[in-house]
């Protein structure tokens, strides 16, 4: 366990509305009053969230989790969470118990729960109008102002709030801090939930109690050089800069943005802001949400160099350090890029990490709302990892920590947290059981987002969205992913023109859309929004259809180490209670799909049948979510659908790499070699690999077959392109693997290619 353990923080969209229903029913009611809006306008901003009472889950899985964690959030005692903060104020703890695990009376960043609870219950009240959240959260807020009020008789300075003593904040400037307490990141906690209260319960004693302790920061970070600052964040900080920049929008109060800005940490956002992925080693979710607070500053200033970092990071986490679940990290930590395959144990996919890059993907989708992508990994995370984080058997949704991914892993099975066991209702209270509050009550903040006159969709899920400033409602019904059609039933004020805007995800092929049975001659281009504009009427009903298909998901440093997915879900192995020491070695050809009405599939691995589902339904039993996949592949051609192979099978050095058609022969078929994290391409029938005439660099060169001498032009990288594709960069030159002139005939020639987008420089990998 790493001193500085994980952490998280959940940016509320500014203008969400708050509930006030006094009905408290398990669906609840429709909240009544809007939340306090910010005084400032985010900058840069393209495209906008709903409230989160405009978007109302309707009888699903995300339906059931959200419930869950309402009913936890009912039952929990107020006061044995105020017994940190009452005791080290020097106030009565009223009788209520100490709580244990993270929160007990002798861990050294107690009282950073709290926080999270804070922001479930007013996002809970927002989402439901339950008013016994409400109320919690409002009596949590009235004992913490108590607290602070007491400061004095406490010996701390005015502002202070937490359940450790100030002392540790002199020792962490001092650099002495010993007993592995991460000050700031729990105060962040109380912080940010603080601010939630005042933004979507209205409470202006939340808001009193939040100047206070900002103001407080303001006092311990404004004495200190830049140089003791900086070195100060070396230890974990949470989102520091997030709350404070949110509430300078908030508040307009200059005075906030400046203390934001002393938590932005140099040493992470200057090789970040120079596209450098440095991120090796680092504790993963120290970093992420300083990321969240780059892109939230960029909203604040403008400043290009903020909204950089905070791209920069999501495309590095993305690409080269997340795994087909959507989570990244192992033990806490980044390893090297693209590391998947090499760390595949116990505790990888920390909770909280997901669900602070779901958060920081939609601060990023505000900005580009054109770019599918963000979503596609939202999807991805959201499906695939989060929706499983919650233990479906329990009344309260406790979560898992970590995700694990080692053969026979088994969620809710591990040591402590160390492993996949889930949280208990006073027990364990770790960062990612705060994070789970926030996220099983905010599960439908992302499926819908606006401009003016456009509603975007970028998720498939039940719901009901009331879009009032339009008088329009949107119901959405589905079984997706178990069926690959949504509809969008419109009703209410719909007259006159205007935009619906669809996300056709990366992962499909031959998407369509209609409109009252009617097919609309629209493009639904894979990895693109799909923009549907008409005069509406009420009662007009779209459908989407998106086929899915089983697409093996290689790890980027192992191309013979694969998850299986369907679409957008990734499919486990279910292998009961029987323990695996190693991977499973599947038939990729045997996966079958056994019911049409559900994501029931068998394969066989082993030599064995073994039954597939959901890896977000993988509860109660042990499972794998990679396989051992070795064997040879063939490259087919997407523009052609020729296999590559070698110009009269020849064995020779030199001979040339071309497309023909499948007539059997070996030199359709190649070994892919891992070699770090590139991979050789071995022929079946002549034992060379795959290279570059002369080392050359240029487009056009030609690709042959040669010794396999070591040089880089024998090293090829592969760019997963989200739908079954991969471009194939050679190491040696940065050019794609190609066919000359784009041809589609039998006999052409395979050439080096700068990436212009053509479908020739795309292939599929297919095993044999």
């Amino acid at each position: 366990m790493s001193s500085s353990l994980s952490r998280r923080r959940l940016l509320q969209a500014a203008g969400a509305t708050v509930a006030a229903s006094a009905t408290g029913s398990l669906l609840g009611a429709s909240p009544a009053r809007a939340a306090i809006p910010p005084a400032r306008a985010d900058i840069g901003v393209s495209a906008h969230p709903f409230a989160l009472d405009q978007v109302r889950l309707t009888a699903s899985r995300w339906l059931d989790n959200q419930n869950r964690t309402r009913t936890y959030l009912r039952f929990v005692d107020v006061d044995r969470l105020l017994y940190n903060f009452r005791a080290n104020h020097k106030l009565p703890t009223n009788g209520a118990a100490a709580t244990g695990g993270w929160d007990a009376p002798d861990f050294p960043f107690r009282t950073h729960v709290q926080g999270h609870f804070l922001t479930a219950w007013a996002q809970l009240y927002a989402v439901t109008g339950d008013t016994v959240c409400r109320d919690k959260a409002t009596y949590m807020v009235a004992e913490l102002a108590k607290c602070q009020a007491n400061n004095g008789a406490a010996g701390f300075n005015a502002g202070y709030l937490s359940g450790y003593p100030e002392s540790d904040f002199t020792a962490l400037e001092q650099r002495t801090l010993s007993n592995g307490n991460v000050p700031y990141y729990t105060v962040h906690k109380t912080l940010a939930g603080l601010l939630d209260v005042w933004r979507h319960i209205g409470s202006t004693q939340a808001r009193d109690v939040l100047l206070a302790l900002a103001g407080w920061v303001d006092l311990r970070t404004g004495r200190l050089t830049d140089q003791q600052m900086q070195a100060m964040l070396q230890t974990e900080f949470g989102g520091m800069n997030t709350v404070l920049t949110d509430l300078y929008q908030q508040t307009d109060d200059a005075r906030w943005l400046t203390v934001a800005r002393r938590f932005d940490h140099a040493a992470v956002f200057d090789p970040l802001a120079a596209g450098q992925d440095r991120l090796s080693g680092l504790h993963a979710n120290t970093q992420v949400p300083k990321w969240i607070g780059a892109a939230r500053e960029f909203k604040a200033t403008g400043t290009t160099r903020y909204r950089d970092i905070a791209t920069n990071a999501w495309n590095l986490t993305v690409d080269a350090h997340t795994y087909a679940i959507g989570g990244n990290s192992q033990a806490e930590h980044f390893r090297a890029p693209n590391a998947i395959a090499g760390y595949l144990n116990n505790d990888t996919c920390e909770s909280c990490n997901t669900f602070n890059m779901l958060t920081l993907t939609r601060e990023l989708f505000a900005l580009d709302p054109n770019r599918a992508a963000l979503f596609d990994y939202y999807e991805q995370a959201w499906l695939n990892q989060m929706i499983g984080q919650q233990n479906p058997a329990d009344d309260h949704g406790h979560v898992t920590y970590f995700t694990p991914l080692k053969p026979g892993g088994r969620r809710g099975v591990g040591p402590a947290w160390g492993g996949g066991t889930w949280s208990t209702d006073y027990g364990t209270f770790w960062c990612c059981q705060g994070t789970g509050l926030e996220m099983h009550t905010r599960l439908m903040d992302s499926v819908y987002f606006r401009t003016d006159t456009t509603l975007i969709v970028n998720l498939f899920v039940p719901s009901v969205l009331n879009w009032t400033e339009r008088g329009i409602t949107v119901t959405q019904t589905t079984s997706y992913p178990a069926a690959d059609t949504t509809t969008l039933q419109v009703t209410g004020s719909v007259s006159g023109t205007w935009a619906m805007r669809i996300r056709i995800p990366s992962w499909t092929s031959g998407a369509t859309i209609s409109v009252n049975g009617t097919a609309q001659n629209i493009a639904t281009t894979p990895g693109s929004y799909a923009t549907l504009t008409r005069s509406w009427t009420s009662g007009d009903t779209v459908t989407v259809r998106l086929p899915m298909r089983v697409v093996m998901r290689a790890a980027n440093d192992d191309a013979n180490v694969a998850a299986i997915t369907y679409g957008p879900v990734v499919l486990s192995g279910n292998y009961g209670d029987t323990a695996l020491s190693s991977l499973p070695t599947l038939n990729t050809s045997s996966i079958t799909r056994t019911n049409s009405s559900s994501l029931a599939f068998t394969a066989t691995a082993n030599g064995s049948t073994v039954n597939l589902g959901p890896f977000h339904d993988a509860h109660g039993h042990n499972y794998t979510v990679y396989w051992n996949t070795t064997g040879s592949v063939r490259l087919v051609n997407v523009a052609s659908g020729l296999l590559l192979g070698i110009q009269n099978m020849s064995t020779a050095d030199g001979g040339r790499a071309l497309q023909w058609s499948d007539n059997g022969t070996a030199d359709h078929d190649w070994y892919m070699i891992t070699d770090g994290s590139a991979v050789r391409f071995r022929n079946a029938n002549s034992g060379k690999v795959l290279g570059v005439q002369n080392m050359s660099t240029a487009d056009g060169a030609t690709v042959l077959q040669w010794s396999d001498n070591g040089t880089a032009d024998h090293r090829w990288t592969l760019l997963d392109q989200g739908d079954g594709t991969y471009k194939i960069r050679n190491v040696n030159s940065g050019k794609l693997l190609a066919i000359a002139n784009n041809s589609t005939a039998v006999g052409a020639f395979a050439i080096q290619d700068a990436d212009d987008g053509t479908a020739d420089n795309r292939w599929r990998i297919v095993r044999n």
